[in-house]
């Protein structure tokens, strides 16, 4: 049976099927506001690139200990600092107290160079001499001019004129010193020619040796003058240069 719609019937088949879909759509954008955003799970950020480490520099292995004494003077402590950057070598400056008072800023530029400073006594007296207060004196007075100016107490005690004895050892160590005297002596305090100072300490040096040389106390050009061959000939000969810390 062939069965027609009329116009009215096709208004209300397409009525319907429009409230069929609209209530489909409905129902789906119902769901999807119901259901939970899946979280999104932020990258971790970078890595940031590792900080090089900083590199020490390995201490020699055959080296020598290059010490000055007396100073710091306003004449020849500046010339011997000027020659040691110039050779890359390291030294320490046993410090008479009343010098530093004198010129602190050299002490200070000492220190800032790399330089070790340490203790040798007030007025470079004689520690065998001495009463237990007035050594007692002598050190820490220096100790004190020292460490106002560099921040630190020296640990290293240098007797003038080499003088150690029971009783300055005794006394030292009561003060939390270590004395420190020396293995080859330039004896450019004698003033003996910038050659003289030279042949005694390349001829006499091996590996651990501690040289005594002067850049205060009195005239101390022929030290100035020597070292820059003492240094050129021990760098030449492979030694490298070590402070002392006590």
């Amino acid at each position: 049976m062939d069965v027609r719609l009329t116009r009215a019937g096709n208004r209300m088949i397409g009525l319907a099927m429009m409230m069929l879909v609209s209530a489909v759509i409905g129902t789906v954008v119902v769901a999807a506001a119901k259901s939970p955003a899946k979280p999104v799970t932020p990258e971790p950020p970078a890595a940031a690139p590792a900080a090089a480490a900083p590199t020490k520099t390995p201490l020699p292995t055959k080296y020598v200990v290059l010490t000055f004494d007396d100073g710091p003077d306003i004449e020849y402590t500046p010339k011997v600092l000027d020659i040691l950057a110039k050779y890359d070598a390291k030294a320490t400056f046993f410090e008479v107290g009343q010098n530093v008072q004198k010129h602190p800023e050299l002490t200070k530029r000492i220190h800032a160079a790399g330089h070790s400073v340490e203790n040798h006594t007030w007025n470079h007296a004689d520690l065998r001499k001495l009463s237990a207060t007035a050594f007692r004196q002598q050190v820490m007075s220096t100790d004190q001019a020292i460490r106002a100016q560099i921040g630190s107490t020296p640990g290293c005690l240098r007797p003038p004129y080499g003088g150690v004895s029971a009783t300055v050892r005794q006394r030292a160590t009561a003060l939390g010193k270590d004395l420190v005297v020396w293995t080859v002596d330039s004896r450019d305090w004698t003033k003996p020619g910038t050659a003289a100072i030279v042949q005694r300490v390349v001829k006499n040096v091996h590996s651990g040796s501690v040289i005594l040389m002067h850049d205060g106390g009195g005239n101390r050009s022929q030290t100035v003058a020597a070292l820059p061959t003492i240094l050129k000939t021990l760098k030449a000969q492979g030694y490298g240069f070590r402070t002392l810390t006590c």
